[in-house]
C-alpha cells in the first residue's frame, strides 16, 4: 500500500505526537475564577413546648454571629401571637429563648439573621 506524499507527513506527526510521553504535551493555562465558598453561618435550634410554654436553645458552632429570634403562633383567635426580641448568639455560644401563649401553641420557629458589621 503507498501513502501519497500529501498524508505522509501527518501521519509521522501523529505517530510522534501519540508517542509522547503525557507530561511532554504542551498545555494551555487557563485561569478561572475562583468560587469563593459562602462562609458558614446558623446556629442549631431545638425547640420545646410544655403546655402554653416555649423554650428553646440554638447553639452557633461558626465563626460569623448568629441573631436568633423566637417566633410563636397561638392556637385560639384571641390569643396574640408574639415574636420574640433577637438575641446574639456568638462564636461556640448557647442562648436560651422562652415565650408563651395564654392558651394552646399552633406552631414554633426560629430565625436567624447574620450580624453586619
Amino acid at each position: 500500500m503507498r501513502l501519497s506524499r500529501s498524508f505522509a507527513p501527518l501521519l509521522v506527526a501523529a505517530a510522534l505526537i501519540a508517542g509522547l510521553p503525557y507530561e511532554a504535551v504542551p498545555h494551555t493555562r487557563v485561569e478561572g475564577r475562583r468560587q469563593e465558598r459562602p462562609e458558614p453561618f446558623g446556629s442549631t435550634c431545638h425547640t420545646r413546648v410544655t403546655g402554653s410554654q416555649v423554650t428553646a436553645y440554638c447553639h452557633n458552632p461558626f465563626v460569623a454571629a448568629d441573631r436568633v429570634r423566637l417566633h410563636i403562633e397561638c392556637d385560639r383567635w384571641w390569643d396574640l401571637d408574639s415574636d420574640g426580641s433577637s438575641v446574639e448568639a456568638g462564636p461556640a455560644q448557647t442562648v436560651r429563648l422562652t415565650g408563651r401563649c395564654w392558651k394552646e401553641i399552633r406552631s414554633v420557629w426560629v430565625s436567624h439573621q447574620k450580624r453586619t458589621t
